[in-house]
Order: C-alpha cells, then sequence, then structure tokens
C-alpha cells in the first residue's frame, strides 16, 4: 500500500473510531516530533474543524514548541500551549526523592511529566466530548518505549501498526517540515535525552528485527528483554478468576 492509500485508510478509520464513541472531534499532544506531526496531520483531515492540537512543555528543550508550532502554523490546526513547569514543581515538592539512587528518581519525575500530560489531554476531551489520540508507533510499543497512563493513556493509536522508517516515509508524504523529520527523536524527557539512547538501540535495528525477525544476537536479546519487561503495559491490569464466597 502506498503512502497516499494508507493515509487515506487512516483517516477513515480515525473517524469511525470517534463515530463509534459518539464523539464530537479529536484532541492530541503537539510534541514536536515526528510521530504526533502525522498524527496531527490525519486528524486534521478527519476532523477539519473539530482538532485541538495541544503543546504541553514541562521543563521541555524550546525547540521542541517552535517545532510543535511549525506543524500547526503549516497545516492550519488549531494550536494551544500549556506549560507545567510550576505544576510538576509544586507536586514534586509533595513527593519524596531518592538522595541515592538518581536513576530511579529521574525516570519517577519523568513519568510524572508524561501523566500530568495525559491528565490536561483528557481535560480537553471530556469538556468537548473529544476522543484523545495517541501517537504511539508500533517500534516503541514492542519494546515498551513509552509511559504507562502516560501517553500510552489514550483513546486511539492511528500509527500503531506503523514502524518509526514507516512513520517516516508517510511523514515525508504528508509534507512535515524537514527539520522535525531530520532531528533525533525524543520524548524530550531530560536535557540531551534521545529515545536510541534510553532503548539502548537504534530504530534501525529495532524496525528491521520487527519487520523481518533478522538481529545480531546483542540486539536482539535487548528487544526481547524490553518486549518482556513492558508486557504488562500493553495489557488491561489483570483481574483474579471469579472465586465467590461460599453462602
Amino acid at each position: 500500500m502506498n503512502a497516499g492509500e494508507l493515509s487515506g485508510k487512516l483517516v477513515e478509520w480515525i473517524k469511525g473510531q470517534v463515530e463509534i464513541a459518539g464523539g464530537k472531534g479529536v484532541v492530541l499532544g503537539l510534541s514536536g516530533g515526528a510521530d504526533s506531526a502525522v498524527v496531527a496531520v490525519l486528524c486534521k483531515r478527519a476532523f477539519p474543524d473539530t482538532t485541538l492540537s495541544i503543546n504541553i512543555p514541562c521543563h521541555s528543550n524550546p525547540q521542541d514548541q517552535e517545532h510543535a508550532k511549525m506543524v500547526a502554523d503549516t497545516f492550519s490546526i488549531p494550536y494551544k500551549v500549556i506549560i507545567l513547569d510550576d505544576l510538576c514543581d509544586s507536586f514534586l515538592q509533595k513527593l519524596p526523592s531518592n538522595k541515592v539512587d538518581h536513576a530511579p528518581d529521574r525516570l519517577a519525575k519523568s513519568n510524572l511529566k508524561v501523566r500530568l500530560r495525559m491528565i490536561t489531554l483528557y481535560y480537553h476531551a471530556n469538556r468537548l466530548n473529544y476522543l484523545v489520540v495517541g501517537s504511539g508507533n508500533r517500534s516503541e510499543l514492542t519494546v515498551g518505549y513509552f509511559t504507562k497512563w502516560g501517553d500510552g493513556g489514550v483513546d486511539m493509536m492511528p500509527i500503531a501498526n506503523l514502524v518509526k522508517q514507516e512513520v517516516i516515509e508517510l511523514a515525508k508524504y504528508l509534507g512535515i517540515p524537514k527539520p522535525i523529520i531530520d532531528k533525533p527523536p525524543s520524548a524530550g524527557l531530560w536535557v540531551g535525552q534521545t529515545d536510541e539512547k534510553e532503548m539502548g538501540i537504534t530504530y534501525k535495528n529495532l524496525d528491521q528485527y520487527i519487520l523481518t525477525g533478522e538481529a545480531d544476537a546483542k540486539v536482539r536479546d535487548r528487544i526481547e528483554a524490553l518486549n518482556k519487561g513492558s508486557e504488562h503495559k500493553r495489557r488491561l491490569p489483570p483481574i483474579p478468576p471469579s472465586w465467590n464466597l461460599e453462602k
């Protein structure tokens, strides 16, 4: 299927999901990256008058906001900026901080940022009777590179069956500005953070493994370990069998 056919099918799919839910439109986080840019354009085509994009900085790289606005301006997508710096700081003041091992502490703080963004999106969705659209792709979902009940907390994921390179090809077809396509993918969680550094593998190798099953032993072991360790993220919370009390 070529990019034109795929984009058309995804637009119709988005329309259908909103119709099934009885919604009026869609809201999404516009981060400044290629994934959210692609989703924003698809949503705008599906709902020209009822798509809302929100950039939600939380001690974020200013370039991300510039790129988010670039996408919104280029495609005439309604756009808001809601800065969560002060809210996040106030929240963290109420919570314990790990003074010994900084890695878990940084992870906990980063996940808090993402979950605050999720709350912000659902606030708007509830007010407008919109659905929240996520920008997770197949590569990220495979290794669990998303925050449970954060960027994973959405109503639909239009590009979840596309590996990263397929998303980039779709971005080129849709006319996403080149600076956004070319920059290293990052969740913008801390200074210098990139997806590939955090995952410990490249998207190229990850995509190849997903699509063909081929990878060297080190890469394969890393992907399979990440996949196994994140299985809980891809499932609803488990519930026990119906062990009823005897009367």
